[in-house]
């Protein structure tokens, strides 16, 4: 049987998917609050 305990123990995640995390989160995230607080201040005004 696989013991996963083991399995995650040897698991390192590939460092091109961290790069790409990294650039999402980093770019998009003032992006995205920025446009909530947009749709949110509309909302508001009615």
């Amino acid at each position: 049987m696989i013991d996963f305990d083991e399995e995650l123990k040897k698991f390192k995640p590939s460092l091109e998917i961290d790069d790409t995390e990294n650039a999402i989160l980093s770019d998009n995230v003032n992006d995205m609050v920025d446009l909530m607080i947009e749709i949110m201040n509309e909302y508001r005004d009615r």
